[in-house]
């Protein structure tokens, strides 16, 4: 029997099929991406520089809107959506009341499918809250990002860690039932891909955030729309109603001290700049040893 081959970049591209999905249903951004733009918002006060243009990934499926407006109420906003139909919903869900100052004045933010080309050296700042751990190829996209700043201008970036959901995992292991979830990068790989897409500087951290549920079915709604599972190594066929019983049974060993579920997330936060281009060298200039050492011996004329 021929061996499976996994394709990466189709698992990712599932996992954001799913998280789009999900969240249509929904009509917002999950909960804890909202928290997490909000504690990646307190991370611009290290920042001076107070952008006037900025670009937003994934406005709506990141929930970040809400903080970076008040970051930078002034600025003004590109969104860029997955795909033409996130972008008519983000286009409904941020139009501007008819009394508003800056509808009138054309300040409304301008949003479009990340198919199309960004502006080149057109922001001061790309915000993209939970969003690399979804996308097949991060290195291409920070190029992008790389390219759209202009000099001086940065980007900050959340994104899950490979710690998150260590302990469902842990369970699926020991039951044998294949992985729970995709595998996440470590920060410090996305560093080194900050590097590589020209960037200067790279600052990551994280943090690991704990949350809780009262029932295993809450606990499960919620990671449904987080994205669910698209990992290759999962089940591929229906589950029964025997075997949901067996899980919920299972997730009462996540109960803490206070008698809730815990699951823990990894959440990876990054920032970096774009720097000056370096000059490129000229020429090299040779000179021989014994010319430098003739040079050394003629003694030097005053300038008049």
């Amino acid at each position: 029997m021929a061996e499976r081959v996994i394709d990466p970049l189709a698992v990712k591209a599932q996992l954001r099929r799913l998280l789009q999905r999900q969240q249509a249903d929904q009509g917002a951004a999950p909960w804890l991406h909202a928290e997490v733009a909000r504690r990646m918002a307190q991370r611009l006060l290290l920042i001076r520089q107070r952008p006037t243009r900025i670009i937003e990934w994934w406005g709506a499926l990141a929930g970040g809107g809400e903080v970076l407006a008040e970051a930078y109420p002034d600025a003004a906003r590109l969104v860029v959506e997955p795909d033409a139909a996130w972008s008519e919903a983000s286009r409904r869900q941020r139009q501007l009341p008819w009394w508003s100052a800056r509808r009138w004045s054309g300040g409304g933010d301008q949003i479009i499918d990340e198919a199309q080309p960004l502006p080149a050296d057109s922001s001061q700042l790309v915000w993209a809250n939970m969003v690399l751990h979804a996308v097949s190829d991060p290195p291409q996209l920070m190029q992008r990002w790389h390219e759209a700043l202009q000099v001086d201008g940065f980007v900050m970036f959340s994104c899950l860690g490979p710690d998150t959901l260590k302990q469902l995992r842990a369970i699926y292991r020991s039951l044998g039932w294949g992985a729970m979830g995709i595998d996440f990068v470590d920060m410090h790989d996305y560093g080194d891909m900050l590097l590589q897409a020209g960037f200067a500087d790279p600052v990551m951290d994280q943090e690991t955030l704990t949350l809780t549920w009262a029932t295993p079915a809450d606990l499960l709604a919620e990671l449904r729309g987080l994205g669910g599972n698209v990992a290759p190594g999962r089940g591929h066929g229906l589950r029964t109603p025997r075997w949901r019983r067996s899980l919920e049974l299972e997730l009462e060993r996540l109960r803490g001290p206070d008698g809730r579920l815990a699951l823990s997330f990894e959440v990876a936060y990054g920032h970096a700049f774009k720097a000056a281009p370096r000059r490129a060298a000229t020429a090299a200039t040779s000179v021989s040893l014994d010319a430098m050492r003739q040079l050394l011996r003629e003694p030097r004329k005053l300038a008049q």
